[in-house]
Order: C-alpha cells, then structure tokens, then sequence
C-alpha cells in the first residue's frame, strides 16, 4: 500500500501599515532621506504605505500608524465591511485626518466616528480602552485598523543634564540613528566622536545595540550621566577614533571639530579613514565640505541631505 503523506503549509497574512507624516521646512531634505532608508522611498505625499512594521514612535516625522484591517471603496461598503470584524470588547475609534487632504471639521468627525462604532461588535471603552480603532478617508475610499501615535519620546530628551549648543537636535540624532541603522535588529553601532552624548541617548532609547567614545577626558561623566538619567545603560569609554580596534556595522561621527576646535586636514583625513575602518557603514555629520576628503580616505558617498539649524547648515552623508 502507499503511503499518505501529509504536508502541513503555514498561512502568512502580510498586513498593510499607513503612516501619516509631518515635517518642518527645514527638515524636507533629513525627513527624505529618513524615509528612504527605512521605506526605500519618500514620496510627496503625507502618508506612507508599506508593508513594513515599524514604531511610529522611532521616526521624529512620523505622527501615526494604521495597521489596516478592513477597508472599502464608498463608505457604505466600508461600513458593511467593519460590521464584518469579530468582535473585541474595549474598543474606541478616532478619526484620523488625512494630511494630503483638507482638514474634517469636528461635527463631522465625531458623526464618522459615531457610526463606524455602531458597526463593531464588542464594547466600546471611550476613557480607558484597550484598542484603539483608526479610520481614515484615503483617495481608495475609507480604512479601519489598529491606531498607534508617536510619543515623541525625544522631546523628553532635551531636559538633560549636561548640553551643548552646538550639539546636535534632539530630532536630528534620532532621525540620524534610524539612517545609520533601520533594520537595528543585530546591528552594531558605534559613535566614536560621541560628545555630551545626544546620538547615544537617542540610539540607547529606541533599543539599539550602540557604544560610545570620545577622547575629550573632561565630557565623560556628563555623558555617563545623560544616559543614565533616562534610565538607560549604554557602553561609554575615553578612547581616540584612531585606536579603535573593534569592528562595527556601522558609525555615526557628528564631526565635532568644525565648532570645538581646529584640526588639520592630515588629521581630518586620518579620521575619516579609522572610520572607513572601524565599520562597513558611516553617518557623517558635518558643518563643512568634506566630500574630498571622504573620496581620499577611501569612502564613498551613497545618499545624502541638508539639516539647517538657524545660520548653519549640516550635511548628513551617508557613506559606504
């Protein structure tokens, strides 16, 4: 007789994610090349789809994340469609704004909103609930699905202890954190010009495996003690670039010498070169024009965006 063979095939559901996008107009070139590295994209518009997962609570620009679960062309059909969900008790639905279109007056909002709830099954929960339902009127017609909004977590960051004015923005360091490391599930960092610390703080909160170093003796404790006051633990030693020996995925280097002190182009150069050494990927954060050099230290420039900050203008180089 033949043998029965059973196979056994696991049904991989690939979900839809919008998010909804904000940026200053000093942030469209950083907001962009963000974008690219975490999407492969940045279109003009406000909203992003992608099948991609990510903490909308990662990216400064992103404000909020559909997770869609149903959807429809014309609202009625929309409706008939959330009438069609299980029911989960704890519930309450926000009307999410489209950005790309014009803004839905209140009275109207909480009617949408007023409506797609009569449609769920479960209790709703309008103080404490346990899910929240987003909808959204997109130029597909309408969408429901899991809500989640940015805490804005590096707000909280620009309270710390120890500062300096030409530190970089709490925004920028994050925003620059997600380009040198956007999928950072078992990637190593290093910030080897690591300062009071703001790229670490902002790397260290978003769970990244990141260790620090600068060879200013005096800036040490204050660092130290910026991570710790956020409640994070984070590698930090007094060491040159130049002495580095360890190997990492990628670098960060806010190159601080541009305001802090003068050093020469031999010296520039013999950086960007431990750099090139020391990780597969660099971050360059500049305040100068420093695309010769990299091309002598052996690098090259992969993308790229302009960051201003009242008078002055930082370049973010991405660098291979």
């Amino acid at each position: 007789m033949g043998r029965v063979r059973y196979f056994h095939t696991e049904l991989i559901i690939i979900r839809k994610h919008l998010y909804t996008y904000s940026w200053e107009p000093n942030e469209v070139s950083l907001c962009a090349l963000e974008r690219r590295t975490l999407f492969g994209e940045s279109p003009s518009s406000l909203i992003q789809e992608s099948t991609r997962l990510i903490d909308p609570s990662r990216s400064p620009f992103i404000k909020e994340r559909l997770t869609v679960m149903t959807e429809g062309a014309s609202f009625e059909e929309f409706l008939g469609n959330v009438h069609q969900l299980a029911a989960v008790d704890g519930f309450k639905v926000i009307y999410v704004q489209n950005p790309d279109r014009e803004k839905t007056g209140f009275k109207e909002v909480r009617r949408i909103e007023k409506e797609v709830g009569l449609q769920l099954k479960g209790e709703a929960e309008l103080v404490h609930p346990t899910i929240l339902y987003g909808i959204m009127e997109t130029d597909g017609g309408w969408v429901l699905g899991e809500y989640a909004r940015n805490e804005a977590i590096w707000l909280k960051h620009q309270s710390k202890p120890h500062s300096y004015s030409t530190s970089l923005n709490t925004r920028v360091a994050r925003a620059v954190a997600n380009i040198a490391a956007p999928d950072p599930e078992g990637v190593t960092l290093i910030d080897p010009c690591c300062g009071i610390g703001t790229v670490l703080v902002e790397a260290l909160s978003m769970g990244m495996d990141i260790k620090g170093s600068d060879r200013n003796p005096l800036i040490l404790d204050g660092v130290k003690e910026n991570i710790a006051h956020f409640g994070l633990e984070g590698e930090v030693s007094l060491m040159d670039i130049n002495d580095i020996t360890d190997h990492y995925d990628a670098a960060i280097i806010d190159l601080p010498y541009n305001l802090c002190s003068v050093i020469t182009d031999e010296e520039k150069l013999e950086l960007l070169q431990s750099a090139k050494r020391i990780a597969d990927k660099a971050v360059i954060v500049t305040l100068e024009d420093v695309d010769e050099a990299i091309r002598d230290a052996g690098l090259s420039i992969e993308d790229r965006c302009e960051v201003k900050k009242g008078r002055f203008v930082r370049e973010v180089l991405v660098c291979s």
